[in-house]
């Protein structure tokens, strides 16, 4: 009887050690599988890599801000290229509703933004990234003592305004009629940087040109403000367009544009928040 009991006590302690080791083997597999369901998560929810080249069109005042940031950005993002057209905004939007191909638009008012909009052609709603103000640009030093908005009325200056379908002479011409006055330009310019350029090559004596182009041009030219500026300060919106080929790398490119660091390229150079 003794014997008996001995035996059936030492089965069941084997039985039961197998049964723990079973259950360990069990919770080692179970862990193992989650393990890896969670690393393989981990991996398909990684955002996939950028590549290819953007073409964005681009207000010409944007010129030095968007170049150092597509530099940034292709640094950051290596196979990726940034090409840029720069010019008028309202040239810019006939281009792009003309069938230009291009990824990213970013206009220089709300006005030349709406003809892309207007055609069909964005993707999305375009968003407000920025905001300009004018100033007058003289020569160096200010030789005719241009103090204010109403100085540039004298007959004796040859004074340079944006083409009033371009933002920089739409603004230009709204702080001229909230000021109630006239002014006859010896040239109206294509783009803002076609305007500063008279001044600086001394073809013009002043231009009426925003405060980032001036900042830009250092001491080539020198800057009056005006509190008529206050009047007529541009919104600049981006957009992707629906042309776009490589629609990952053009909003990634946008994201750049709008995050702290793009910011804070932009906010250097001369440009107001949004």
């Amino acid at each position: 009887m003794t014997r008996t009991v001995r035996r059936t006590r030492r089965m069941l302690q084997v039985t039961g050690a197998g049964a723990a080791a079973l259950l360990a083997l069990s919770a080692c597999s179970s862990s193992d599988d989650s393990s890896s369901a969670s690393d393989s998560s981990a991996s398909g929810s990684g955002s996939p890599k950028l590549s290819g080249e953007v073409t964005v069109f681009a207000a010409a005042s944007l010129k030095e801000s968007f170049t150092t940031l597509g530099k940034e950005f292709e640094k950051a993002h290596p196979g990726t290229k940034v090409t840029f057209s720069f010019g008028g905004s309202d040239a810019l939007a006939a281009s792009i509703t003309g069938g230009a191909p291009a990824d990213v638009f970013a206009s220089a008012s709300p006005k030349t933004m709406k003809i892309v909009t207007d055609a069909g052609d964005a993707s999305g709603t375009p968003a407000t990234f920025v905001r300009n103000e004018l100033e007058i640009a003289t020569l160096p030093g200010n030789p005719d003592k241009v103090a204010s908005l109403k100085d540039l009325t004298n007959a004796d200056l040859k004074v340079v305004l944006c083409d009033k379908t371009v933002p920089c002479g739409a603004a230009a011409q709204k702080a001229l009629d909230a000021s109630k006055l006239k002014l006859t330009p010896v040239s109206y310019e294509e783009d803002v940087k076609s305007a500063l350029n008279k001044v600086v090559l001394e073809e013009a004596d002043a231009a009426v040109v925003y405060k980032t182009d001036v900042k830009a041009a250092g001491d080539k030219v020198e800057g009056v403000e005006f509190p008529e500026s206050a009047d007529a300060i541009n919104d600049y919106p981006i957009t992707l367009l629906k042309s776009s080929k490589n629609t990952g790398t053009a909003k990634a490119f946008m994201e750049l544009v709008q995050s702290a660091e793009g910011q804070k390229v932009l906010n250097e150079a001369g440009f107001l928040k949004p």
